[in-house]
């Protein structure tokens, strides 16, 4: 049996039939917490309900979703309703190891296809800027499976950037990985990337200029995050880019472009793999 099926079935036990097609059939499972997104009839049985999910995926907590993430860094709105307080895990994906609280720290299962990518992506001669490390998210795959000279892993949330921390030595990529706090406008290194990666959404075109400055002789790849409209992209961003690039003195090729994920009908997550060369 399926497991959501199993859910269903378990509880039909405990709570009013009607409410039955109104559980949630998606998750995310970050280590040993998973992460519920429950409709507000639901919330009066939120504790048997928590408990069915923990024991039939094999969880330790459950949090609810009640507003998705907010703020500069992206914090989740979750609160527990099912299980140990202390919600720091680790997570495992690709071979990596997140160390992380997902009650103070994002972590989007949805961006996992976009971390296997970035993990092989560096040549070992290269030098990385990551202006947005989080916990790591792309710094760390990176590190450990391409193993470039040096990645210097920007991060201004101060508890991200102590699960950072925490993350390199787990992965033991101490020689490679250097965290730099701070806000990326004061911190980045300039002048020494041939790779630039902007993790970041909502307001990452601010950001163009300190990539540019990163890059060893303004020239070198970026990999450019935003949400846009699927109806403007490429030609969006492009216009943006070609802005910047011309103050530089500079060309900017589009290599290629994805969609890491949808947010709305008509809007995604996408990546950009730039390219800046001189004219």
């Amino acid at each position: 049996m399926q497991p959501f099926e199993n859910i269903k079935k378990i509880l039909n036990n405990e709570i009013p039939g009607f409410l039955i097609d109104s559980l949630p059939c998606k998750w995310e499972k970050i280590g040993d917490v998973l992460i519920l997104k429950l409709d507000e009839e639901l919330l009066r049985y939120q504790d048997v309900i928590g408990r069915v999910y923990s024991s039939v995926l094999k969880c330790r907590t459950v949090l609810n979703d009640i507003g998705g993430v907010s703020g500069e860094f992206r914090e989740p709105n979750v609160e527990v309703v099912y299980g140990c307080k202390d919600t720091e895990t680790i997570h495992k994906e690709n071979g990596i190891h997140f160390k992380l609280d997902p009650q103070k720290v994002m972590f989007s299962s949805g961006n996992m296809d976009e971390r296997i990518r970035m993990a092989n992506i560096s040549r070992r001669d290269e030098v990385v800027v990551d202006l947005f490390a989080g916990i790591g998210y792309f710094s760390i795959p990176m590190a450990v499976y391409s193993k470039p000279k040096k990645i210097f892993a920007c991060e201004k949330n101060p508890v991200a950037y102590d699960y950072l921390c925490q993350n390199i030595v787990l992965n033991n990529v101490v020689d490679i990985v250097e965290p730099v706090f701070g806000d990326n406008k004061k911190v980045a290194p300039r002048g020494v990337a041939d790779r630039v990666i902007m993790g970041y959404i909502d307001g990452t075109e601010g950001f163009l200029t300190v990539a540019f400055d990163s890059l060893r002789n303004n020239t070198g790849f970026i990999h450019f995050h935003e949400k846009y409209s699927e109806k403007i992209v490429p030609d969006v961003l492009m216009q943006v880019v070609q802005k910047v690039a011309v103050r530089y003195n500079r060309k900017v090729y589009l290599l290629k472009y994805r969609k890491v994920k949808s947010y709305a009908p008509g809007i995604g997550h996408f990546v950009f793999d730039l390219f800046v060369d001189e004219k």
